[in-house]
């Protein structure tokens, strides 16, 4: 089954440009696209989306308290907020208010897409600085992963045996070398033991 993605921008050509860029990917599917807030709860309920991608400044409304509305009435839909700011308090205030996941606009479409493929699947996806910042460790999926790489385990392996895409699975090897702050899966798991974080 493809994720259903509801795209939310007031710029019609960045919304347009980021429309076709997901629709080249295989396993998601853009159900529509709103220009105003008032417009996007009438959208939810029609086309049923798994995931929305929001711009966190509107120009008829503020992203991230209309995340805030949209998680207490559709629970189980993922919010991504998409922003052309990569402010700490913008990341924060977007955990806070309930979204899965803060992509910067000037990012690659393979992140947004990964954000995506992760908020729909259950996973948060934020920027690393402020994990940094806050001195934030290694989330539980995150432990669970480093532990199978420790045991020599492929992506395609862990992938099977967490029963997550195998995207997935290299964005969270992704994340964890930059949490660690090293350059290779090897690398990781050496530093991991090092700190404590795994046992040998």
């Amino acid at each position: 089954m493809k994720i259903k993605v509801l795209l939310v921008d007031d710029h019609a050509l960045m919304i347009e440009g980021v429309k076709e860029l997901l629709g080249r990917e295989e396993d998601m599917h853009v159900v529509g696209t709103v220009l105003h807030l008032s417009q996007l709860q009438e959208s939810i309920e029609t086309l049923n989306p798994h995931v929305i991608v929001m711009d966190i400044r509107l120009k008829d409304g503020n992203g991230l308290e209309w995340t805030k509305k949209m998680k207490m009435l559709y629970p189980d839909c993922k919010v991504v907020i998409l922003s052309g700011y990569n402010y700490s308090e913008y990341i924060r205030a977007a955990k806070h208010a309930g979204a899965s996941a803060f992509v910067v606009k000037e990012e690659s479409i393979l992140q947004l897409a990964n954000a995506i493929r992760g908020a729909y699947e259950g996973f948060a996806f934020f920027p690393n600085d402020v994990d940094e910042e806050e001195n934030i460790s290694l989330t539980k999926m995150e432990l669970v992963i480093l532990k199978l790489i420790a045991q020599d385990k492929t992506n395609e392996n862990i992938s099977h045996s967490l029963n997550i895409s195998r995207r997935t699975v290299e964005h969270h090897v992704s994340t964890i070398i930059k949490k660690l702050r090293v350059d290779s899966r090897v690398g990781a798991v050496v530093k991991a033991i090092k700190e404590g974080i795994i046992e040998p």
